[in-house]
């Protein structure tokens, strides 16, 4: 690896019980020929790409499922490739001064949150994806050259990874999807997080009204640097502000943020769009597919049988 790259390192939101997917950590649900899970793919793609820093966010409680199946693994892979890893944990009560959990809360604050349990150990540009989404060797790439270019006269310069909405839907039911409006140069304007996107004859609906399969979407696969920590921050205390009445459900989004931050034109957010197909196990059902998705990437020589084996 070129000693004169700048240090990038991808953050994996990996803290998050997949309800839909049936009980399981979907996170952790075996999809390739050798028992690699989704991201194993990831990880595969950020190192090839040239980031050298991955930083996991789980939960205490998955920590030892979690290190079994992926992490005492994926810690030799980045040893020889000289990557460091790292873990943070989310957590409930993780929260801003003077907040203390309400009654009756049992789930973490949201994606937001999750990246701010990355304070103390983010020091670089850092990408953000899903655990159990697959975005493609494009994404990565072009995030990573993006974030080379980052200058701390510009803090506040950051990117996303655009997906066209039809690479992005599941056969086997409704997905949430961030639908960017994107303008004339590229950046993003904002980003309207839209519920239950089904699949139909004529293309996808959401609620019954027509949705332009040719969209922009964002799959929670941003370049951000070291800065956003501090903005990241002062949302949060905010958020617990605004919530009045909502403490029980209400989430600190990362999309939502951000879409907050545009709107105040605090940031610039550079609309990197990418053409690769999406894949995940959002349902228990997708989870043939995404298999047999990964069968033909191999046998197409996008990837290896043994997928490290290339490093």
């Amino acid at each position: 690896m070129n000693s004169e790259k700048r240090r990038t390192a991808l953050v994996i939101m990996a803290a998050g019980i997949g309800a839909r997917f049936g009980g399981g950590i979907k996170q952790l649900a075996p999809v390739g020929p050798c028992g690699e899970i989704i991201m194993d793919y990831s990880i595969h793609d950020a190192i090839e790409a040239g980031f050298n820093k991955i930083v996991f966010i789980i939960r205490k409680d998955i920590e030892k499922d979690f290190r079994e199946v992926i992490g005492n693994r994926i810690e030799e892979v980045c040893r020889k490739a000289d990557v460091e890893v790292a873990y943070t944990f989310q957590s409930l009560e993780d929260l801003p001064e003077g907040v203390t959990v309400p009654e009756g809360r049992t789930k973490p604050w949201g994606t937001g949150q999750a990246v701010l349990c990355c304070r103390d150990i983010i020091k670089e540009p850092f990408a953000v994806i899903n655990a159990d989404d697959y975005y493609g060797k494009q994404a990565y790439i072009r995030l990573h050259d993006f974030l080379q270019e980052y200058s701390p006269e510009e803090p506040y310069r950051f990117c996303m990874a655009g997906f066209i909405l039809k690479n992005t839907l599941s056969d086997n039911g409704g997905v949430t999807r961030g639908i960017c409006r994107v303008n004339e140069n590229g950046f993003l304007e904002d980003v309207v997080e839209t519920h239950d996107i089904v699949k139909t004859a004529q293309g996808a609906e959401a609620d019954g009204v027509p949705v332009d399969t040719g969209s922009h979407v964002s799959m929670n696969m941003w370049g951000l640097t070291p800065e956003f920590m501090g903005l990241l921050e002062e949302g949060f205390t905010s958020f617990f502000r605004d919530i009045s009445g909502k403490e029980l459900k209400a989430e600190y989004l990362l999309p939502t943020y951000i879409g907050e931050l545009l709107r105040e034109k605090k940031v610039t957010v550079e609309m990197l769009e990418t053409t690769d197909k999406w894949f995940g196990v959002t349902y228990k059902d997708d989870k043939p597919a995404v298999m047999e998705a990964f069968k033909k990437l191999i046998a197409d020589g996008v990837y290896r049988e043994d997928l490290f084996s290339d490093m």
